[in-house]
């Protein structure tokens, strides 16, 4: 018991010996003017400075520091630092000064310091990823997108995404997501009638798409559309998809479809995306409000020209779609079954002698629309605006 009581001992004085060695002020050299003897005198702490060095006889005095200086460290001036660090272009005061440390300056958020001047973070390109995010010290570290990511935005804080798995989901792929965009999922659908209430293509899509590239000139258009159009261009394996997939007038609708998905964090499709909104809300005013029943889809089947549609997958619609979309998910299945390119110019050819009287008026009033003067006024704003003078120029030459 008293070994032990006696290693407890020598612990403690070694512990409280080490403590008094911390808590003791750094020294330095300096020579009593009165005795010429070298003595070994206290520091002052930060926040001071030295008022009277020490003698024989007396410790270190110190004194605090005057307004606007400092002293960060123990130190033996006789003299406070000036606080004279002064912001610059983009930073802000973080600390103010006081009378341990100077004013402290940072670059403002989204910025960074290099040398004496905050710079912008770098954004990655689309494509790139950010590993490690700018701080005011340090710009943005971008890494390429792995495998199974994508970044489809430039950006100083975007990570890259996993790409959508279409499978978990209950979907198939119906394109292959890459780099710069993510995957496209769509329906597990063996018969198209039986799919949920959806069409690949709305009505306002087709109008708008058919007023930028007019049906009859389709395969000269194809090509130079795709190169006029700003933002993400689409991925080579996609088009293919879309070319075998699509009869040439088909593929102008799912090519424009697509790159409205692949470019919807940008501005310029934000409009386009607003704008056909819009429209289908309208769409819906006009069709949406009616008791259709499966008489009504029976005698529309019949108005339509061209090919008809199976009875059996008109029978199927009222089961999967509500309201208005019923009128729609016939007109789509009947062009992506019939090969039409053109549903709206379909609408105009109806047999409306055949409609009961309140189809007939409604699918007269939504003619009137999409082929109205609102719809060529967005067609302007919107591609004539974004492609320019170039497309016009096309589009005379095609001519």
């Amino acid at each position: 018991m008293s070994r032990l009581l006696g290693c407890t001992l020598v612990l403690f004085s070694l512990s409280v010996a080490w403590t008094v060695h911390e808590m003791s002020p750094p020294t330095y050299l300096h020579r009593d003017p009165e005795t010429w003897d070298q003595l070994h005198c206290d520091q002052c702490p930060p926040g001071t400075y030295v008022q009277r060095h020490c003698t024989a006889s007396r410790k270190t005095e110190c004194a605090q520091c005057p307004d606007h200086y400092y002293s960060e460290h123990w130190h033996f001036s006789e003299e406070c630092l000036y606080c004279g660090n002064v912001c610059k272009e983009m930073q802000y005061v973080k600390q103010e000064c006081n009378s341990t440390h100077n004013q402290v300056c940072e670059c403002m958020d989204g910025w960074y310091l290099d040398l004496e001047f905050c710079l912008l973070h770098t954004k990655c390109p689309t494509g790139f990823g950010v590993l490690l995010a700018g701080t005011p010290e340090h710009d943005t570290v971008c890494e390429r997108c792995p495998q199974g990511f994508f970044s489809s935005e430039v950006s100083a804080k975007a990570t890259c995404q996993r790409h959508t798995d279409c499978e978990k989901m209950g979907l198939t792929m119906y394109f292959k997501g890459n780099t710069t965009h993510d995957s496209i999922c769509q329906q597990n659908v063996a018969d198209p009638s039986v799919s949920k209430c959806e069409t690949d293509i709305t009505l306002c899509e087709e109008a708008l798409f058919r007023f930028a590239v007019p049906t009859d000139l389709a395969p000269k258009w194809l090509n130079i559309l795709m190169q006029s159009l700003p933002g993400m261009k689409m991925h080579e394996e996609n088009i293919e998809l879309i070319n075998k997939r699509h009869n040439s007038h088909e593929r102008i609708f799912h090519l424009l479809k697509l790159w409205k998905s692949q470019n919807k964090g940008q501005n310029v499709v934000r409009k386009i995306i607003k704008d056909i909104d819009m429209c289908e809300k309208e769409v819906f005013s006009l069709i949406g409000t009616m008791n259709l029943t499966l008489e009504h889809l029976v005698a529309l089947k019949h108005a339509l020209p061209g090919k008809k549609l199976r009875q059996g997958i008109v029978e199927k619609i009222p089961v999967t779609c509500p309201s208005a979309g019923k009128i729609l998910k016939l007109l789509s299945l009947w062009r992506t079954k019939t090969g039409n390119p053109d549903t709206i110019k379909a609408l105009q050819r109806l047999k409306f002698r055949k409609l009961p009287e309140e189809l007939g008026q409604r699918l007269k009033k939504l003619v009137k629309f999409l082929n109205g003067a609102k719809m060529y006024r967005l067609y302007q704003k919107l591609f004539l605006e974004i492609i320019g003078n170039q497309m016009q120029s096309l589009k005379h030459s095609c001519l």
